[in-house]
């Protein structure tokens, strides 16, 4: 059964200032507006883009993204 992206992310949640997707991961859990149930990039990366202020590069998602796709097959 496929996972949401948001579910994923889930996962990277950690303690660690100082790694980026772990920043990203905790920062989108306190995000209650986050499209959780979401599978879709453009939706997502939408989001983000247009409504949050938590992540400094689009890249930090691209490649979570990419981890992602590789992980819910």
């Amino acid at each position: 059964m496929k996972r949401s992206f948001y579910h994923y992310l889930m996962t990277l949640r950690g303690p660690n200032s100082a790694d980026e997707e772990q920043v990203f991961a905790n920062q989108a859990s306190k995000d209650i507006q986050f499209p959780k149930q979401s599978e879709n990039y453009e939706e997502i990366s939408d989001y983000l883009e247009l409504n949050v202020n938590y992540l400094d590069n689009m890249d930090i998602f691209d490649r979570i993204w990419q981890k992602y796709l590789e992980n819910n097959r």
